[in-house]
Formats: structure tokens, C-alpha cells, sequence
């Protein structure tokens, strides 16, 4: 694996890609129907999955429009606020900074109050910080918006109790 970076490698560069045409598509989707209810999602190499109630065409007109928008250069679209990345450097860093705080101001003998006070500012501070943070991990780790070559191959919706499952598969173009 000379040379070859592991964000390189066919497969995480595959979800990498499938993740910022999953941001992508629920962007467009939240824009266009903004009375729709919670959306999420969840990337793999074969494509993504989008949980929540939305009508397949509305998805799928949306997933088209945002691979055309991605492949145009709207390397934006691939970044969303309310990503599992954000959430995860936020709750790393809020823990991190706690426990840092914590063991300091104990080794400094500080009081109870004391100690409680200088970890509620810690966490808040890098809860903070941790927005930059996040958004700079989904660019350079978690999502990859050169989607050249990619199409959308198929969409699929499923139903678990309420819940509405849409998979759409992406592959490269022939």
C-alpha cells in the first residue's frame, strides 16, 4: 500500500462519497419541503440509507439533483450542521475537556463547587470550539464530494411500523 492514503482506499473513499451525496440529498430535501418531519441518514459503500417520512419521488428528484450539484462543483452541499460527526467531536471533545478540568482542578485541591464549575466551563468551551472542528473532520475525513462518475443506481423504500426506510444505491457510471 505504497503511497496510498487509508481515506484512499476504494472503500472508505466509496462511503466518503455516498456520505456527502446522503448530506447532499437531505439538504435538498429540507429546502424544498420545509414541513418535512425529521430526516436522517446513514452511509455505506453501496449507497445510503434516509430515515423518515418522505415520499419516494420527492427523494429521489433530490438525490439527482444533489449528485448533478456535487459533480457541478457545490462541494458545500457534501457539509451538514447536523451530522453524526459533529455529534461525536462534540461529545469527544465536551468529555475530554471535562476529564482534563476534573483531574486538574483536583490535583489543585480545589472544592467540590469548584471542581463542578471549571468542568461545566470546559465542556462549554469546547462544545464551542467544537463546531469548526467537526464541519473541518466531515471536509477532510468524513465526506468526500469529488463524486465524478457516480449515479444514482436505485432507490428502495421499506417500512418498519411507522417508520419509512428509503436505500438508494449509488454506483459508478458505465
Amino acid at each position: 500500500m505504497s503511497g496510498m492514503r487509508l481515506l484512499d482506499l476504494p472503500l472508505i473513499r466509496r462511503v466518503r462519497q455516498n456520505h456527502a451525496v446522503e448530506h447532499a440529498t437531505i439538504t435538498m430535501l429540507m429546502a424544498r419541503h420545509r414541513s418535512l418531519p425529521l430526516v436522517g441518514g446513514r452511509s455505506n459503500h453501496r449507497g445510503y440509507y434516509v430515515f423518515g417520512a418522505v415520499e419516494t419521488e420527492q427523494l429521489a428528484a433530490a438525490a439527482r439533483d444533489a449528485l448533478v450539484r456535487l459533480q457541478r462543483g457545490e462541494a458545500e452541499l457534501a457539509i451538514h450542521p447536523n451530522c453524526g460527526t459533529n455529534l461525536v467531536t462534540t461529545g469527544a471533545m465536551a468529555g475530554l475537556a471535562t476529564l482534563a478540568a476534573t483531574a486538574i482542578s483536583r490535583r489543585l485541591q480545589a472544592s467540590l463547587a469548584d471542581r463542578i464549575a471549571v468542568a461545566v466551563m470546559a465542556a462549554t468551551a469546547a462544545v464551542v470550539a467544537s463546531r469548526p472542528v467537526g464541519l473541518r473532520l466531515q471536509r477532510d475525513v468524513t465526506t468526500l464530494a469529488d463524486v465524478a462518475g457516480l449515479q444514482v443506481e436505485s432507490i428502495t423504500r421499506s417500512q418498519l411500523g411507522r417508520m419509512v426506510i428509503h436505500f438508494v444505491a449509488i454506483s459508478s457510471a458505465a
